[in-house]
């Protein structure tokens, strides 16, 4: 299967989006004040084990389309 020039590049860009998204969200969620993210021993709560596990799933998940679109504009530009 090809992909188009537009859909990898989308491809691309999300997978790059969500790696930003999500690492600015991490930067945070290490940074939290309100209590939510630590309790007040210091320990992560289960809303830090929540939000880190969709972080980490984000990651590989834009790893992988970011990686598809790659993929697609390499093939497109061998046959170009």
């Amino acid at each position: 299967m090809k992909l188009s020039r537009p859909v990898s590049w989308f491809l691309l860009a999300f997978g790059v989006w969500s790696w930003v998204i999500w690492a600015t969200f991490v930067k945070n969620l290490y940074k939290d004040g309100s209590g939510l993210a630590f309790d007040s021993a210091g320990d992560p709560t289960a809303y830090f084990w929540v939000h880190l596990t969709l972080a980490v799933v984000s990651f590989v998940l834009g790893t992988v389309v970011g990686v598809i679109g790659l993929r697609g504009l390499r093939a497109l530009r061998r046959t170009s």
